[in-house]
């Protein structure tokens, strides 16, 4: 049996998914139809693709092996599609991110990658959903916060970030001294939401309030950013997102000698394989040479 370039596909869907149903959900398919498919591929390849329970399916070893000759077949074809439509030959290089990343790491990669022979397309997600999209070569680079080891996927470390407390300039806080979570508990608070540390950061300053009233957690940064410059409010966020304007005065780190010590832990993620990809190495070295920057 031919292989089936839709067979493929479906392989990279299931492993993105973790699941057939779910699969099939992408697909518009039964999860017969998929079981079929599987099965017949399978038999072709003469090995088992994947474990299958109650809570979904787990890619084997055989399925491991042979995922990375997919997924350069699928991105092969691709190309050859782009470049039927007349597309320009330079090679391109997708990077996806979370919203809150976004203006912290598109316009610097842009400007140190503006010459080099590759175009750059960016675009903004879930985690989850960046993760699927480097398996099945829709972005080539993911910009996330740190999270569990993926098959197929290289993840490094490219910086941590301290969550700080800031205030425009302007503020009646901006020029005190050492502070507590006790001084800033009945501020217009509006923390930069960005995950476990924030509840907890929340219920602690809630129990040091004297007066009721609401906190508020929004995302991404920029919406943090923005509550503070623009409309008084004390925030909390990471500080590699509001560098330039701490840097510049715009905005104010306050010194809150008892908030907990939480972090921004960064990674950058991509697809592993065995074949040289210049692009997609000028990319990495240039990112790891950036990181220091964004420390």
């Amino acid at each position: 049996m031919a292989l089936n370039i839709d067979d493929l596909q479906l392989l990279i869907d299931i492993v993105a998914c973790g699941s057939f149903s779910q699969a099939a959900a992408r697909r518009g398919w039964s999860q017969p139809q998929v079981s079929q498919r599987v099965g017949l591929l399978e038999a072709d390849l003469g090995a088992q693709l994947f474990q299958r329970h109650r809570r979904g399916a787990i890619p084997t070893a055989a399925c491991l092996s042979f995922l990375p000759a997919v997924q350069e077949a699928l991105a092969t074809l691709e190309a050859g599609r782009t470049a039927i439509q007349g597309a320009p030959a330079l090679p391109r290089m997708t990077l996806a991110c979370m919203p809150s990343l976004a203006s912290v790491v598109f316009g610097p990669i842009l400007v140190a990658l503006a010459k080099a022979p590759m175009e750059i397309r960016c675009s903004t997600d879930h985690s989850q959903t960046i993760m699927e999209n480097l398996l099945s070569s829709k972005a080539q680079f993911g910009f996330i916060l740190k999270c569990p080891a993926v098959a197929g996927i290289q993840m490094e470390r490219i910086w941590r970030s301290p969550i700080i407390a800031v205030v425009h300039k302007r503020h009646p806080l901006a020029k005190s001294g050492a502070l507590t979570l006790a001084d800033i508990a009945n501020e217009q608070l509006a923390p930069q939401f960005w995950g476990d540390g924030c509840d907890q950061l929340i219920n602690q300053l809630r129990s040091l309030r004297s007066a009721s009233g609401p906190i508020h957690a929004i995302q991404p940064s920029s919406a943090a950013r923005e509550m503070a410059m623009e409309h008084g409010f004390l925030t909390f966020m990471p500080e590699v997102a509001v560098k330039r304007d701490l840097r510049e005065g715009r905005l104010i780190k306050l010194a809150i000698s008892d908030l907990p010590l939480w972090e921004w832990e960064v990674m950058m993620a991509w697809r592993s394989g065995k074949r040289s990809d210049v692009s997609k190495q000028q990319v990495i070295d240039t990112v790891r040479a950036m990181a220091a920057d964004w420390a």
